[in-house]
């Protein structure tokens, strides 16, 4: 048999409304060599069921059954047992657009050196009851280029999940998910990008990203945004001591009790405050823990100190990076965006 270009992997759990839909969105896509590994991760609804009706139907569809794992070990046990070159994942409860596993596939064939793909993608949720996802939504849309995605690793995962497609080589050599009180899809990505994957998306919406209720990213703690915390603090604690000519000395922008908590994580790493950085006069002049915090306008010029910024309030994160460009801090040499 002729080895699949793409395998389409997809964990499957009590989605008996959904998968349908999921399913014949794959099957209609204009690159008709794929392969659809689908996992039901122990469904106690009717998804083996409909699952097993589309393989009678379709021999690209390639039904695992499992006792319950988890979405972790359901999605790695699609990726053991695909073939294709490219390994693309999906979600039960999300439509693909026909061209996109053609056009992600393209992207990877057109440069070697990519080692996973995505897309810009659609909301489906309500925008005004799920006004914070919306807006991650429309950020995540921002970040296309491989700098942007290096760039803005560590402000928030700058992928849907459900959108990427890798390259097979990549997972053997650097491991798929790992499992652990983190969110899987962020600690892959820090994962291979320290390890200097390139990674970019097609910028086109390819992807309805969907957002029921029962989502496991608003109900299950390791996608809490202190998991988040967390294990954007241990990869980006490795990178500023690979990139940070003044380590372990760092200044904060964002003196607030929950900049200060987010930051306190990195401070467990090892890394030492210069001074905090704020706007607000009533903060301006003042110690924190023995850290003077000083107006923007007096910052040292670029060369003198690595700024990290963790300040996360709508608008002000690009309000930031303006200000910095302006005064001649390069992003990644001078300093990084990290909530």
């Amino acid at each position: 048999m002729m080895i699949p270009k793409v395998s389409v992997t997809m964990p499957c759990y009590n989605c008996e409304a959904t998968v349908g839909q999921a399913l014949e969105s794959i099957l209609s896509q204009t690159l008709e060599n794929l392969e659809l590994v689908a996992v039901d991760d122990g469904s106690s609804d009717q998804t083996a069921a409909i699952l097993k009706e589309y393989a009678s139907k379709d021999s690209r569809v390639k039904p695992l059954f499992l006792e319950h794992q988890g979405v972790v070990g359901a999605a790695n046990a699609a990726i053991e047992g695909s073939q294709g070159q490219y390994l693309a994942r999906m979600d039960a409860d999300d439509i693909a657009m026909p061209r996109r596993m053609e056009l992600q596939a393209g992207l990877l064939d057109s440069d070697p050196e990519l080692g996973l793909v995505a897309s810009r993608v659609a909301f489906g949720g309500d925008r005004e009851k799920c006004a914070g996802y919306a807006h991650y939504v429309d950020w995540i849309n921002t970040v296309i280029t491989p700098e942007a995605i290096s760039h803005n690793r560590f402000v928030e995962f700058p992928f849907a999940n459900p959108s990427i497609m890798m390259r097979r080589e990549f997972l053997a050599k650097l491991g798929a998910f790992r499992d652990g009180d983190f969110p899987e899809d962020y600690e892959l990505a820090l994962r291979w990008l320290e390890a200097g994957v390139k990674m970019q998306k097609v910028d086109e919406e390819l992807l309805v990203w969907n957002d029921p209720p029962e989502r496991l990213s608003r109900n299950h703690s390791k996608y809490t945004v202190d998991a988040f915390y967390r294990i954007k603090s241990e990869y980006l604690y490795r990178w500023l001591v690979k990139h940070n000519s003044h380590h372990p000395k760092v200044a904060v922008i964002g003196s607030a009790r929950t900049s200060r908590k987010r930051y306190r994580l990195l401070e467990d790493f090892g890394v030492e405050t210069a001074f905090y950085v704020d706007v607000d006069p009533r903060k301006i002049g003042k110690d924190i823990h023995g850290c003077k915090v000083i107006h923007r306008d007096d910052v040292p010029p670029p060369g003198e100190v690595f700024l990290l910024s963790y300040v996360a309030s709508r608008g002000a994160r690009e309000e930031v990076a303006e200000f910095l460009e302006a005064r001649g801090y390069v992003v990644g040499r001078d300093y990084l965006l990290v909530s």
